[in-house]
């Protein structure tokens, strides 16, 4: 093991023994290199005054080398702040300014112990990265039954991971807390369990109340206090989106330091929450109750990203930066946000037709991008086709019974002949 790792390792298990034992094989073995190209370019960068001949990049006239056909559609950005890779773990100020954003949108977070976020390549990446660190073949990763697809992908099939959903909603239609704690419990032969929560959630729309968070944390907790070690991921894609009673912040603020046994992971991004699904820019932050084991994963983290892609997107990390400086960004949010919340509104008054109750119930949804139906007699997949062949309308079918409707990509004025004719096509399919 290189000695780098060990380094990592040895201040991980004396200041937070918990986290090391979570740690899966790869988690233990990477690291940051500080003797490579990396170091030694950011050391040249500080005192090669003369000539810097360390990274490989091009310079020409003291900026970097660029194309004027590229360099004319970005004429307000400095060279600088596009043209040359960015640091592995991102721009220092996009860090420094995601983080103040985190701590003023989730006042629970204010004193608690967090890492500085790390710039990923996107949610996906950012998941991945988790995966990575802390999931070894056979640990258990729980997560509703109502979920993204890709953590299966990747956790169950890039690291070997046992898949355990339990229903996310309770009888009375919230969320199952008591589900989520079965879950858990059931894991304490084994010592471990990873934990995904993901809201607003992908695909129903659905976020839970106060009460309902609280009592997921107390689920999360009794998992603890029963001697498991839990890393829980809170993926908050569709952050913000918040249209009725839920809460308002992410989970993290309330999961981080709350036992020794459970280590907080917030994977969030600009993506969603600021309509830029091409940029490719998230964020990973990490609550350990120990300062120096959250910098030891940073440090792992980097390494991560240094043996995978190296670095995210430099112009991208300028445009997000520079947005989120703008005075007019909170105003032009908020603009976008009252059309999304427009159109989940329109949605539950379309919805309220006694006819479409005939065919369809629907997931209770507050939030997000999406909704869900669940149909009551024709398979979702049917319909999908169906939809797309005759109707020309594309949904997604998800199991037997769900088809999931994205309304953030549908005008507010065309939302209910949308409806209609997904009713249309569930009555021809139905005769």
């Amino acid at each position: 093991m290189n000695p780098l790792a060990k380094s990592l390792n040895k201040t991980i298990k004396e200041k937070h023994s918990n986290v090391y034992q979570m740690l899966s094989t790869l988690g233990k073995n990477v690291y940051f290199p500080k003797e490579g190209i990396i170091s030694q370019s950011a050391e040249a960068g500080k005192k090669a005054k003369k000539y810097n001949a360390t990274i490989g990049i091009a310079i020409e006239n003291k900026d970097p080398m660029h194309l004027k056909v590229i360099q004319n559609t970005l004429s307000e950005y400095a060279p600088k702040d596009i043209y040359p890779y960015a640091p592995p773990a991102g721009k220092p100020e996009l860090r420094k300014v995601w983080m103040e954003k985190m701590i003023k949108e989730s006042p629970s977070l204010e004193n608690k112990k967090i890492s500085n976020p790390i710039v990923t390549n996107a949610l996906t990446h950012g998941i991945s990265i988790v995966a990575d660190l802390f999931a070894e073949p056979g640990d258990s990763v729980i997560y509703p039954d109502k979920n993204w697809e890709n953590y299966e992908l990747t956790f169950g099939i890039r690291r070997g991971t046992e898949t355990v959903n339990f229903p996310l909603y309770n009888e009375d239609r919230n969320f199952n807390a008591s589900g989520l704690k079965e879950a858990i419990l059931a894991q304490k032969d084994k010592g471990k369990a990873i934990v995904v929560l993901n809201f607003p959630n992908n695909p129903t729309g659905y976020t839970p109340s106060q009460e309902d968070s609280q009592n997921i944390v107390n689920a999360i907790l009794a998992g603890a206090e029963e001697g498991i070690n839990i890393v829980v991921v809170t993926d908050d894609a569709y952050y913000g989106l918040f249209f009725e009673d839920s809460i308002h912040e992410s989970l993290f603020g309330q999961l981080a330091n709350i036992h020794p046994n459970v280590l907080a992971i917030k994977v969030d991004g600009a993506t969603k929450e600021d309509y830029v699904w091409g940029f490719r820019v998230g964020f990973i932050t990490f609550a350990s109750n120990n300062e120096t084991v959250n910098a030891a994963l940073e440090q792992k983290t980097m390494g991560i990203i240094r043996a995978t892609i190296s670095s995210s997107s430099h112009p991208s990390q300028t445009f997000i930066l520079h947005a989120l400086k703008s005075p007019d960004y909170e105003q032009q949010k908020l603009e976008k946000y009252n059309i999304m919340k427009g159109r989940a509104n329109k949605v539950k008054e379309i919805l309220k037709n006694e006819k479409f109750q005939t065919v369809w119930d629907y997931y209770p949804f507050n939030s997000g991008y999406f909704m869900c139906l669940e149909l009551k007699n024709i398979d979702a997949e049917t319909l999908r086709v169906h939809l797309l062949d005759k109707y020309e309308i594309g949904t997604i079918a998800l199991g037997e019974k769900d088809l999931r409707v994205a309304f953030s990509c549908i005008e507010e004025e065309d939302l209910e002949d949308l409806f209609i004719k997904i009713y249309q096509a569930i009555i021809e399919l139905s005769s």
